[in-house]
């Protein structure tokens, strides 16, 4: 036990996503403008709902807590990925490696109930639209956000349990461009064959649970849906069609790396940029493009504050104070 102590890995060495030197700029740039777009993305939802008081409804407090979360979610990882595209020996420590662990299943987990809430909002919205407003009270709204934190937290604490009292005294070579918990428990000087057994069964199932409730309700909704005239519905169909393809955006690839055969078990990094990266930017260019209120109060923001006399106004001081 003293042995391992001493020798006791203090960092990991993160192998990216390519090896080629000559990509690393490539991916920079792309990557890069990736997470911007993310950033201004999900904080123009937030910033829209917030600041129009049309939006002030359950269904887009639910839509910016996940525009938070997927900034969030979009943050544990890419910020050092891409500032280790211009490096040469990428490195984390323990600490900071954890930590990485610890964020992606919080946020993850997260997503993945504040998703089901989202799936009941839309419910009772079209299931009992004459009680929307009083079954989807403020305190309901809050209890909706509060209880996919909670299960993160827990989902994230019980993960983290099984990886930070492991000996790692050996290997320290991660295959992918940040801390993923099944590759960084097969580094550990023991035999953790029943430990990534307990990690793979936790979060199949937060990840089927949450998945087979998301499924069984939109089907009462497309059934609900079917039984009333298209044109009361049709507004009711947009939304729901940006909620089922975000959740099958996001639920694809959780689903395969769950159910990916336990004796090679690896995450395919296509797969970990898909949901760390282009999920968290895809959601809010949906939400967007299939919702016409909201399409109105970003004009109406953009007008607000980016009227062209402010726009020119901002350049002569900007040139201004150039010359001077």
């Amino acid at each position: 036990m003293n042995e391992i102590n001493h020798s006791r890995v203090t960092e990991f060495v993160l192998l990216g996503l390519s090896s080629s030197q000559e990509l690393q700029p490539f991916f920079f740039v792309i990557f890069s403008l990736l997470y911007l777009a993310t950033l201004l993305g999900n904080f123009l939802i937030i910033l829209t709902v917030i600041s129009d008081s049309r939006l002030h409804t359950p269904m887009y407090f639910l839509l910016a807590n996940l525009s938070f979360t997927d900034t969030c979610f979009a943050s544990f990882a890419t910020p050092k990925m891409i500032a280790d595209l211009l490096v040469e020996h990428k490195t984390i420590s323990f600490e900071a490696c954890m930590a990485q662990i610890f964020c992606i299943h919080l946020f993850g987990g997260s997503e993945m109930v504040l998703l089901v809430s989202m799936a009941y909002d839309r419910y009772v919205a079209i299931r009992k639209p004459l009680h929307y407003m009083r079954v989807m009270s403020w305190r309901v709204c809050i209890t909706l956000v509060l209880i996919p934190w909670s299960v993160g937290f827990i989902h994230t604490i019980s993960q983290l349990a099984f990886t930070v009292n492991l000996p790692f005294c050996g290997p320290n070579q991660v295959d992918s461009f940040f801390c993923d918990l099944p590759l960084v428990t097969k580094l550990a000087c023991i035999d953790t064959y029943v430990v990534s057994l307990l990690i793979v069964a936790n979060s199949g199932f937060l990840s089927m649970s949450s998945f087979l409730f998301l499924v069984v309700s939109y089907t009462v909704i497309l059934i609900t849906l079917g039984n009333r005239s298209s044109a009361s519905m049709a507004k009711a169909r947009s939304t729901l069609t940006a909620h089922i393809t975000v959740v099958m955006l996001f639920f694809g690839p959780c689903i395969f790396i769950c159910v990916w055969p336990f004796s090679g078990y690896s995450v395919d990094k296509v797969l970990a940029v898909f949901y760390t990266i282009f999920t968290p930017i895809l959601n809010p260019v949906i939400y967007t493009l299939r919702n016409k209120e909201m399409k109105a109060a970003m004009a109406k923001l953009r007008s607000h504050y980016l009227k062209p006399a402010q726009v020119s106004a901002i350049i002569r001081n900007a040139l201004f104070l150039e010359t001077k």
